[in-house]
């Protein structure tokens, strides 16, 4: 009786017939374009990626490009793909590596973990699909497919559902077309083993697949333990002057749409009145509130109220290089927008 092929023979033998190989990202492959599509692809799905990652391959089509545009122009461009953190660490990482680095990537899994927002899964990309080394990647297509399986019980958040499934993945990755290996894996989790309703029937691993032998294979991985989110209440002031701009301020890098420009808040509508006369001695000609409405971060929901404020007069120029700006709306500057400051923005009647 012939040998069972290996978990990674049988996922590259998938690759090969089935698995996308036309991805903006497996083309003119290189550490930078792998980093850059790797750090995109966390939390987000590839069809969301994809426009967002040409269009900044564009702007930086090298890392030197990256490093020496403005964090503005980073934060513009990645606009509405969230967990802004992501677009911030790329633009230091990118400094540290042309400034300390001389422009080349580590070759190390320890080295690369050294460069701000690069963990050991993104790192084992980095050097499996651009530098040709055996490396383990462990993304969360990975973790899906390996957690069911091998039946791997508990949420993957934990350190030792976590270290079982590092061991998987050593024990799996393949010293042999290891390049084609990491993207396999990642695509077959993307494309078959999928979160719900995984298409089993389809899976070259289905074999020896501990969850779909149990009939259960959705089970695995476990679930994030579910806790109620907080409802937290914020006012903005949707500022305009007499020509239409907008007045913005801009974000502490820490924190919630760390680095972008938002609304001024403030806690309560009744403070708005206030705000503008502490601010420039004008007091607003009308108090708009608009609907509320609701943004979900990771580990709250925040309630916002926003307020359309009409000022009486010019409150003057801003002096270049400020955290704060008054922003046309008939001519906008390519700074990066907290996703609910740009949708607000659209809906501001036009000047």
């Amino acid at each position: 009786m012939p040998d069972t092929p290996t978990f990674a023979a049988r996922v590259l033998e998938w690759f090969d017939r089935h698995g996308r190989k036309d991805l903006p990202w497996q083309r003119d492959i290189s550490p930078y374009r792998v980093w850059v599509s790797e750090i995109m692809l966390q939390q987000t799905q590839v069809g969301t990626v994809i426009p967002y990652f040409e269009h900044f391959m564009t702007a930086f089509p090298t890392v030197q490009a990256l490093a020496a545009a403005p964090v503005d122009e980073v934060l513009h461009l990645w606009t509405g793909l969230g967990y802004y953190a992501r677009a911030r660490n790329l633009h230091r990482a990118a400094g540290i590596v042309c400034s300390e680095l001389a422009g080349r990537f580590p070759d190390t899994v320890e080295e690369l973990c050294e460069l701000p927002g690069v963990g050991p899964s993104t790192a084992g990309a980095i050097l499996s699909i651009a530098g040709g080394q055996r490396a383990l990647i462990l993304d969360g297509n990975v973790k899906r497919v390996l957690a069911r399986h091998g039946a791997v019980a508990g949420w993957p958040g934990r350190a030792a559902v976590q270290k079982q499934l590092w061991e998987l993945a050593q024990r799996h990755t393949p010293v042999q077309r290891n390049a084609a290996y990491s993207q396999a894996i990642m695509d077959l989790g993307a494309t078959v083993c999928t979160r719900s309703a995984p298409a089993c029937a389809r899976c070259p691993v289905r074999g020896d697949c501990r969850a779909l032998a149990q009939g259960e294979p959705t089970r695995y991985p476990a679930k994030k333990p579910r806790k109620a989110l907080p409802v937290r209440q914020t006012v903005f002031l949707m500022i305009r002057d007499p020509e239409g701009a907008v007045w913005l301020e801009r974000r502490p890098a820490r924190g919630i749409w760390g680095g972008l420009w938002c609304f001024p808040q403030v806690e309560r509508t009744a403070e708005a009145a206030g705000w503008c006369i502490d601010r420039w001695g004008l007091e607003p000609a009308a108090v708009q509130p608009w609907d509320s409405f609701r943004h979900t971060f990771s580990h709250y929901h925040l309630a916002i109220l926003p307020v359309q404020i009409s000022l009486p007069g010019s409150p003057g120029a801003v002096m270049a290089g400020s955290d704060q700006l008054w922003y046309n709306t008939r001519k906008p500057a390519a700074i990066g927008l907290a996703a609910p400051v740009a949708a607000l923005i659209r809906r501001l009647p036009r000047p």
